[in-house]
């Protein structure tokens, strides 16, 4: 799903794979996973087919077993296919491609499978988990993921360094979502009370992601201003003192009618 920046043209932000394996375990499962993704090169799979194919494991590890209860199952297929996020990213690097096409399909990609994951959530509670407070707090979460995401990628289009991450970004609110699930699933296992721990990590991504967001608006809305201020001044403006007065002009003298023909020239220019 995510890439290296390095390798397919992304910005340097945190993907599941990258927040669920720290930098030692990275480099193990890299060592690993070269010789799998140099067979998938041999075979003519592109980066491209696995990060599809990743996030079709994540879907269908999120709308297959959450709806039915099965958190523990559902959760070892997700993070099976975060693999993908290391696979992908290798085989790029070996082919020595940048890409924006992948960059782009690699975020949009991310978008839908956050929404599979907590849409997940929000059907087993609207069906058989009958708490439809917990189904609106998924929703809200699965909502205010999408819109986290969208003010920085928003405010970055229009210019701006949006320099703040947040309380809770992307990979904190899978981590602590898909963990609390997989350990909820354990309650079909016979262990008593773990079940309580998914709806406390949804209250907390909840929170975080309001929290987040509500730190990305204020940062665009204080970038913005400084940038609108800073190009104030170099037109030689200031927001208090307004436009400097023109000087006048002298009278010109009359002029000479000009001919049909270039009052016409001039009249198309001015379109």
């Amino acid at each position: 799903m995510g890439q290296p920046a390095a390798s397919r043209g992304r910005a340097a932000t945190p993907t599941l794979g990258k927040a669920m394996l720290n930098k030692y375990a990275r480099a193990f499962f890299t060592r690993v996973l070269t010789p799998f993704a140099a067979f998938l090169i041999r075979r003519g799979v592109s980066p491209d087919t696995v990060t599809l194919l990743g996030t079709a494991g994540v879907i269908a590890g999120a709308l297959v077993f959450y709806p039915r209860g099965e958190f523990f199952w559902g959760t070892i297929v997700i993070t099976l296919f975060v693999f993908s996020d290391l696979v992908d990213g290798n085989m790029a690097r070996q082919l020595g491609r940048t890409s924006r096409w992948g960059a782009f399909l690699d975020s949009t990609l991310d978008r839908v499978a956050d929404g599979a994951i907590f849409g997940g959530f929000a059907l087993w509670y609207a069906g058989n988990g009958d708490d439809n407070v917990l189904c609106a707090v998924s929703i809200f979460c699965l909502a205010s993921g999408q819109v986290v995401s969208y003010t920085k990628a928003r405010g970055e289009s229009i210019g701006l360094p949006v320099a703040v991450n947040g309380l809770v970004e992307r990979a904190e609110r899978l981590v602590i979502s898909l963990v609390a699930a997989g350990l909820a699933g354990l309650h079909a296992f016979g262990v008593p009370g773990i079940q309580v721990l998914l709806p406390i990590a949804l209250w907390i991504v909840a929170v975080g992601s309001l929290v987040t967001l509500i730190q990305r608006v204020v940062t665009v809305r204080r970038e913005s201003a400084e940038a609108e201020a800073a190009a104030t001044r170099e037109s030689g403006q200031t927001p208090e003192s307004g436009p400097t007065p023109e000087t006048p002009q002298t009278p010109q003298s009359p002029r000479t009618p000009q001919s049909p023909g270039h009052e016409a020239q001039g009249s198309e220019a001015a379109k």
